[in-house]
């Protein structure tokens, strides 16, 4: 999602409260339950499900299932890796902010100036894990990706994107296969 006006570009960062997320730590969450069900039962002599007797390894897959989805669980409530991207053209000032884990660096915010853009570059990886980055290159300070890895464009999306953030801030573009 972004906002566009004559000055400004504001390119709104989803993160990690995504459907699919959600959905993996919900499966994961009762599938994690279902082994410690399991586990358990075998352990204490219950003949409710009979036919798995490892009751240790069980329960240890279904106390494992549960930190794991401990953690994606908190990872969506915090938003990690949601933010913005801010090109303001009239202050010749680049904005980048990101929510981080809790803690000193929970906040992640980059300021640079318009003028130290070299170019926008768009990272091409084909194969079974197809992969297309958009970067903004940095005098002095490398590469800066502002899409995610996994936000699976197709590559008409990716392409028109670079294209008219290049034209707005009037750097060139640049494409690595």
């Amino acid at each position: 999602m972004s906002w566009q006006s004559e000055h400004i570009w504001i390119e709104l960062i989803t993160g990690s409260r995504k459907i699919s997320n959600f959905c993996w730590a919900f499966i994961l969450f009762l599938s994690s339950l279902g082994f410690l069900f399991v586990g358990t039962s075998s352990y204490l002599g219950s003949n409710w499900i009979s036919f798995f007797p490892q009751g240790i390894v069980m329960s240890f897959y279904g106390i494992s299932g549960l930190f794991i989805s401990s953690y994606l669980w908190c990872t969506i409530s915090w938003n990690v890796g949601s933010g913005y991207d801010r090109f303001d053209r009239r202050e010749g000032i680049v904005c980048i902010f990101r929510w981080g884990f809790p803690g000193k660096n929970r906040r992640i915010f980059l300021r640079f100036l318009l003028k130290d853009i070299q170019s926008i570059r768009i990272e091409v990886k084909e194969g079974i894990y197809a992969r297309r980055v958009l970067y903004m290159d940095i005098r002095g300070q490398g590469s800066i990706p502002l899409t995610l890895t996994d936000d699976n464009l197709i590559p008409r999306e990716i392409e028109q994107k670079a294209a008219e953030l290049a034209y707005f801030l009037r750097v060139p573009l640049e494409v690595f296969c």
